[in-house]
């Protein structure tokens, strides 16, 4: 009885393996032309364009809330924060890293913003079958 026991933890063994390596591998996913890099690419087209619901859409729910509570608060229009928006909207990016964890991914890319060279952050979820924006921040102190 031991050998059959002994027999199966095995191939349990392997398949537990093989599962944490191609989960590994998953999070060392490369960036460009990836899901999440097209879900960030869909929100930046949508600030470029002005398209607020477009940018809500193409952003989790909490964060299009978020969204929508700030431009509020900040007594701005749509088309005043979209305004903003771009402004401030990274541009010469390029993908860096992605980590892809299940339903959530962390995208490392650098850009510019307003001109100067920044290093960025974006968090994405899967939500309703679809990648969404979730978080994303951008800094000018290289990480």
């Amino acid at each position: 009885m031991r050998r059959t026991l002994l027999r199966s933890a095995i191939p349990a063994a392997l398949l537990a393996l093989a599962v944490s390596v191609a989960a590994r591998a998953a999070g060392d996913a490369k960036p460009a032309g990836s899901p999440q890099a097209k879900a960030y690419e869909t929100l930046l087209k949508a600030v470029a364009s002005g398209d607020y619901e477009g940018y809500k859409k193409s952003m989790t729910k909490a964060a299009a809330e978020g969204i929508d509570k700030e431009t509020k608060e900040m007594g701005l229009d749509p088309k005043k924060a979209m305004g903003m928006l771009k402004e401030f909207s990274p541009t010469d990016l390029e993908y860096t890293s992605l980590n892809v964890d299940g339903k959530k991914a962390t995208l490392e890319a650098t850009g510019k913003v307003g001109g100067e060279a920044n290093w960025g952050t974006i968090e994405l979820e899967q939500e309703d079958g679809q990648w969404k924006v979730a978080n994303q921040s951008w800094t000018n102190t290289k990480k």
